[in-house]
């Protein structure tokens, strides 16, 4: 069915409502503009529905389980023991609220919501299909958000059953006794803890000789000790091959092997949805990756933007939140250029992982001549009383004296990040770091120990 050949008026579409999609609709009502989003799905998107929000949700309840381990020499004695049923209902609380919310801000903001999938027909034009109703919108503006989808192996046909992606392992209702993850990435490292705290024997298959590829290598080598020191198996630079009764098969530069699995995740990236939405033919550029290209305003003609997972760059939520706002002022007439220093990299799993900026080789390798002092937590009053010293905070700076990057492993070190993009995206210098007084005791105050003994003065650390 057809609702009618005349194309419907909307002054400005978004495509997508993730991070990046609500976030756009949002900011142009704002502006005043009538807004009109398009979602196939659900409200918030691969983040807030099956990617960061429940899994670090899942890490939380994995933790829990893996605390009484750990408390038990603070002279606390405490069992835990795992529902999985009771996980996964605690998980779709946790995303309902979220997505409710969501909902909520668009309502009250005045965008109207379609449910549909939309792709574009005419350069100023989509059809939107709901079951059997297609209904045309023309529009004046049109940013697409349509986010990205796990990459599937040709030798690793997913099945929803014994072979899945990510999705399905975070809602599973049984935990596998066995599980094998093809990836290496944060994904699969992320999933690895958990699933290993949760009581899972894990390993994890990556084709390059380190977890963490689009990491340093100091990075990778951390992870990795802390990956073993959880029983996570590790068998780098293979590459899977196929799945027989056994378990999953792989090969690698000693010869073909078989690891053992009654369940096995395929998490070894993302591809861009530019081909569901139909971008080319609104007169947009793809490269050979399916990416969108875009200019700094992220236009990719005169009438249509794209946004996050679509475009170059990390497939990260904050990431495409900022392009929101870059397009949606962009398409207002107003000044805007999406142009930043950093994007903030985090991993949570065990040990957390945060990197901003350039780490030293990085800034080596582009020309600079940067120095770097690393502040171990082991030095680290808070972390001592939180009971985990491992790990530590590296403050990276150019010749001048201009923090360049900030790099960090260990717990809870994710929530350095806003203080580590703020110092390089201001280009903050030693100094600035050095003499900014932060509270005692917090693991923030490492970033500062750090840029101490960068300044050669340091307090802490000999």
């Amino acid at each position: 069915v057809v609702v009618g050949e005349v194309a419907s008026p909307v002054d400005l579409l978004v495509i997508g409502g993730g991070p990046g999609g609500y976030a756009a609709a949002l900011h142009a009502a704002r502006l005043g503009r009538q807004v009109t989003l398009v979602e196939r799905e659900s409200l918030g998107g691969a983040c807030l529905n099956v990617g960061c929000i429940p899994s670090k949700a899942l890490i939380e309840v994995a933790d829990a389980v893996a605390a009484p381990g750990r408390i038990a020499a603070w002279g606390v004695k405490a069992t835990a023991a795992v529902d999985m049923v009771g996980v996964h209902d605690h998980l779709l609380a946790v995303v309902g609220d979220f997505t409710s919310g969501v909902a909520g801000l668009l309502e009250g903001a005045g965008v109207r919501v379609m449910s549909g999938t939309a792709r574009f027909s005419r350069p100023n034009r989509v059809a939107v299909e709901l079951d059997e109703l297609v209904e045309h919108l023309e529009f004046r503006h049109a940013i697409v958000a349509t986010g990205s989808r796990p990459i599937e192996l040709p030798g690793l046909p997913l099945d929803g059953e014994r072979v899945v992606g990510s999705a399905e392992l975070l809602f599973s209702t049984e935990l596998p006794d066995e599980l094998v993850l093809v990836g290496g990435g944060y994904v699969g490292v992320e999933l690895a803890c958990a699933f290993a705290k949760l009581g899972s024997r894990v390993t994890i298959v990556e084709a390059e000789d380190r977890v963490l590829p689009s990491f340093g290598k100091r990075i990778g080598r951390t992870v990795e000790r802390g990956l073993r020191d959880l029983g996570i198996g590790l068998c780098l630079g293979h590459s899977a091959t196929g799945v027989n009764d056994d378990g999953l098969a792989a090969s690698g530069p000693d010869g073909d092997l078989v690891l053992h699995a009654d369940r096995i995740g395929v998490v070894v990236g993302r591809r861009p949805n530019s081909d569901t939405v139909g971008i080319s033919e609104a007169g947009a550029s793809l490269d050979e990756r399916g990416l969108v290209l875009v200019d700094e305003q992220r236009r990719a003609t005169d009438r249509v933007f794209a946004i996050g997972d679509l475009t170059d760059g990390p497939a990260l939520a904050h990431k495409a939140t900022a392009e929101a706002e870059v397009a949606v002022d962009a398409a207002c007439d107003r000044p805007s250029a999406f142009d930043p220093t950093c994007i903030p990299m985090i991993v949570f799993g065990d040990p957390q992982v945060l990197s901003v900026g350039l780490d030293r080789d990085a800034a080596a390798a582009v020309g600079l001549e940067p120095t770097s002092s690393r502040f171990p937590f082991a030095a680290s009053g808070r972390a001592r009383t939180l009971g985990d010293t491992g790990g530590y905070v590296e403050v990276v700076a150019d010749e001048a004296g201009t923090v360049v990057g900030v790099q960090a492993v260990g717990a809870h070190v994710a929530e350095l990040a806003g203080e580590a993009a703020l110092a390089v995206e201001t280009a903050a210098t030693v100094e600035d770091l050095a003499g900014t007084i932060h509270a005692h005791p917090t693991l923030g105050e490492s970033i500062m120990e750090a840029a101490l003994g960068l300044a050669g003065r340091p307090v802490h650390r000999a």
